[in-house]
């Protein structure tokens, strides 16, 4: 069985200067990798370059596989490369003068559903991610709603791709606690088991209740990685185990509906 995302000796660089650096690993299907570290630490150039979203002045190198496919790392692409991508700035991925209910329509169009069933699912994701009035949200501009708003249509959007692999960039850092429990459990309830999730935090905490493997990332290299479970409880490099001394406090205060 192939893994659902291989990522092998993966190396972004600017004008010769290494940014990151020799970064492999691979998700089983089913399985919700955390990708931790500080700002700074490389975690969303990491995801730009698998995405195919780096700056131009930037190259990577490395290789990318999905469920066995060989990806160019150099190619822009778009969800149906079997990749997707969940952004800290939901007013960049969305298009301001398009209707939300018509781009959460367009990939549920291109999976095959008719017109009725793509809306009826489009209102599903709205309502899973934490959207109270769904319908009307449907009928709204981007510039309509607040941030948080946004942030959890964009994970609906995200999940209406319905792609092999999903990257969760901070996907949750601008949402309160409860939305974000709400969140997690429609990422978890809604992501196809065959499917691989990278989510992309700082936060420790919520990547502990949420994600099953855990990859450590400092200056653009992986310091740490294993289960969640050792990465948290027993720490081997100083910079893992300052992580979760820092985070320590929170593992407490998460509400039990975001273990998933």
């Amino acid at each position: 069985m192939h893994s659902a995302l291989l990522v092998q000796d993966l190396s972004v660089s600017l004008r010769g200067r290494a940014l990151i650096e020799g970064v492999s690993f691979a998700i089983d299907p089913g399985q919700r990798m955390a990708l931790l570290g500080a700002s700074g630490s490389g975690k969303s150039l990491t995801a730009a370059a698998l995405l195919g979203q780096l700056p131009t002045a930037m190259s990577a190198s490395g290789r990318l596989q999905i469920n066995g496919v060989e990806v160019p790392l150099s190619k822009r692409r778009s969800s149906r490369a079997g990749i997707t991508a969940i952004h800290q700035d939901p007013m960049a991925a969305l298009n301001p003068l398009v209707r939300l209910g018509k781009q959460l329509e367009i990939p549920l169009r291109h999976a095959g559903l008719p017109a009725s069933m793509a809306r009826k699912r489009a209102l599903e994701l709205l309502t899973s991610v934490g959207i109270e009035q769904a319908e009307r949200t449907m009928e709204s501009f981007s510039g309509e709603l607040s941030g948080g708003q946004l942030q959890r249509v964009c994970i609906a959007l995200a999940l209406a791709c319905r792609s092999t692999v999903l990257v969760a960039d901070e996907a949750t850092t601008a949402l309160d606690m409860v939305s974000q429990a709400k969140v997690l459990d429609a990422l978890a309830r809604n992501f196809t088991s065959a499917g691989a999730m990278l989510f992309i935090t700082h936060d420790l905490a919520v990547a502990a209740a949420f994600c099953h493997q855990a990859l450590v990332l400092k200056s653009g290299r992986i310091v740490e990685k294993g289960s969640m479970e050792s990465l948290v409880d027993r720490p081997v490099h100083h910079y893992t185990q300052q992580l979760v001394e820092a985070a320590h406090v929170g593992f407490d205060s998460l509400p039990p509906e975001a273990t998933a």
